[in-house]
């Protein structure tokens, strides 16, 4: 698959994008600026594209734009060719949203939370089963299906976080730094189940402060500051483009700064 680093260049195949953003803005009531200004962004079918911030960049407030819980100020957002702003109930059809705080229910089992979530995603009878069955799997949680989640440690839970997202096959996963605060181990298999959805053709948008997952997962990195957006390419020819950084550690740093961001 071929990736572009200038969102306006065709696609190879003639296909549209499954997210196409453009001129996304967010200006709070109150703000002296927008916390997010003017973001363009395109992702295709097998690209994972990552979000990369200091804190308070405006990262969170453009997955939650782009996932049609927060309406933008000025801007457009497309879901697999639907307008996800004038139909966000339409667009909702087509992705998954894996939030960064833990959206389950600790006194239910991990099987009846991912039963719950399939029956909001409108799956029903055998179809429901399998997609349970099938997100148990992937994130390694089978043996534990009937345990509740409140006894679940953190890494745990957000495998079974990871799960919910994705029962009803999306063609599209937003990803709110999903491996925050979790075991190696966890980390490990949460990153190896997203690389077996990329390889099925799903794309996803994706936000982490851990600059090793940029290198193990993402097609391209965007980097964000105060709303905007200050670069957009693979990895490596980020770094080529900027022959003084050694990783992307010291690209993030020499684009973002050093100051603080408490």
């Amino acid at each position: 698959m071929t990736y572009y680093p200038d969102d306006s260049e065709p696609l190879a195949d003639g296909r549209g994008p499954v997210l196409a953003v453009r001129g996304l803005s967010k200006t709070y009531a109150g703000g002296a600026a927008p916390a997010l200004d003017g973001l363009d962004l395109t992702v295709r079918r097998g690209e994972i594209v990552g979000l990369l911030g200091p804190n308070g960049a405006g990262k969170t407030t453009a997955i939650s734009m782009m996932s049609t819980l927060l309406r933008p100020t000025t801007g457009r957002v497309s879901i697999c060719g639907t307008d996800a702003v004038a139909h966000p109930d339409r667009a909702r059809r087509h992705f998954g949203t894996v939030p960064q705080e833990i959206a389950l229910f600790d006194r239910l089992t991990a099987a009846e939370n991912l039963t719950y979530f399939g029956r909001m995603y409108g799956l029903r009878g055998a179809g429901l089963k399998a997609a349970v069955q099938e997100g148990l799997r992937l994130v390694g949680l089978t043996a534990r299906a009937d345990e509740p989640v409140g006894t679940f440690s953190g890494g745990m839970k957000r495998r079974a976080n990871l799960a919910a997202g994705i029962l009803h096959d999306p063609p599209l996963l937003f990803l709110d730094e999903p491996t925050v605060g979790i075991d190696a181990q966890s980390r490990h298999l949460i990153m190896e189940s997203l690389m077996q959805l990329r390889e099925t053709g799903v794309a996803m948008v994706y936000t982490t402060h851990y600059m090793e997952e940029a290198r193990q997962l993402f097609s391209r990195v965007a980097i964000i500051d105060h709303g905007r957006r200050l670069a957009l390419d693979s990895p490596d020819a980020l770094l080529r483009q900027h022959p003084g950084c050694t990783d992307l550690d010291d690209l993030f740093l020499s684009l973002t700064g050093k100051q603080l961001r408490d």
